[in-house]
């Protein structure tokens, strides 16, 4: 475990009866870091997120918060988590000065430092002069932005953001990840959300969860990598045979595609643009469009989650299973 490792988690495992929710999960968030936990709906990441968080016990495994085992020592570590659920948890008929009062006494911050810490918590989120309106009355943006505030008062080392720009306007959900990039600042930041092109603005860290298991954990810098393109689209007035095509320096193949157009894949350090337009031009093939075309995070989303191959399926370990639910309640929490 690296020391500036926040979140550590371990071989973690969840049951529910014979469903394996999550299986030998693995992974470390580090300090400063914000991490985009993707899966699609049933896929364990919400398992995962309550395991995180302390509301649920894993079947096996462990989970590490800031060098705190959860299970062992509950107390000390949920002290080190703040969290935003997809609907914050907010008391409508408050002023949200009074409602961070209250969350200020739940996290069992000293009564000489509420008010330092209520209106630290109002200055980093945007707050300091809404104070005194009640909550009922903000803008969804500004009652999200009152949800990171109550997760981030106690100064934890971890923030656990569920979906925190749902349902929020173009300029709010701007703000709001803006207000996420400077949390992360002075905390690690685990993000789940369905909004991709947020993960690509935002994150640090992609992470994908599939069936349980942990199916690619990269840097946003190893994904621009994986998403240069490598194929071009090219539409030409006389199209020459795939052959002539295919000669051309830095061309791995060529595909015809139904709308008249080619699709030219070709090697990653050879970008044969350049000369498709000089044969195009020496030919007379009446070039008229080449275009990069480029992978995008919901392509590799959908690649990776929607891919036939079968995930490993190990036997079920000897394990110290946590409280399982009823059957109703299983198929909701995966």
């Amino acid at each position: 475990m690296s020391k500036d490792s926040l979140i550590t988690v371990e071989n973690l495992y969840r049951y529910y009866g014979e469903l394996c929710a999550v299986h030998d999960l693995s992974f470390e968030v580090r300090r400063g870091e914000v991490l985009g936990f993707l899966g699609p709906n049933g896929a364990g990441k919400s398992t995962t997120m309550r395991i995180i968080g302390g509301s649920l016990a894993p079947s096996g495994g462990r989970v590490l918060i800031n060098g705190i085992d959860i299970l062992d020592q509950p107390i000390l570590a949920k002290a080190e988590l703040g969290y935003m659920p997809e609907t914050p948890p907010l008391y409508r008929d408050l002023t949200v000065d009074e409602y961070l009062a209250y969350c200020a006494r739940i996290n069992r911050i000293a009564r000489a430092q509420h008010w330092s810490a209520i209106d630290s918590a109002k200055e980093r989120c945007g707050l300091t002069e809404v104070g005194r309106r009640l909550i009922a009355n903000l803008s969804k943006g500004f009652q999200q932005r009152v949800g990171i505030a109550q997760a981030i008062i106690h100064s934890p080392a971890v923030v656990l953001l569920d979906e925190p720009t749902v349902g929020l306007d173009p300029i709010q959900i701007r703000e709001i990840r803006t207000l996420i990039r400077e949390v992360a600042n002075e905390h690690s930041v685990v993000l789940s959300t369905h909004i991709l092109p947020e993960v690509q603005s935002v994150c640090d860290r992609v992470q994908i969860i599939n069936r349980g298991h942990l199916v690619l954990n990269e840097t946003i810098g190893e994904m621009r990598a994986k998403l240069q393109a490598t194929t071009l689209l090219v539409a030409l007035r006389m199209v020459p045979s795939i052959a002539e095509l295919e000669s051309i320096h830095g061309v791995q193949s060529v595909e015809p595609l139904e709308d008249g157009r080619l699709r030219i894949a070709f090697d990653a350090d050879r970008d044969p643009s350049d000369a498709i337009v000089e044969q195009a031009v020496a030919n007379g093939w009446g070039l008229h469009e080449l275009m990069p075309e480029r992978m995008t995070l919901e392509q590799v989303f959908v690649d990776i989650t929607c891919a036939d191959t079968a995930l490993p399926q190990d036997s079920k370990p000897n394990l110290n299973p946590g409280p399982d639910l009823n059957p109703a309640q299983a198929g909701e929490a995966a």
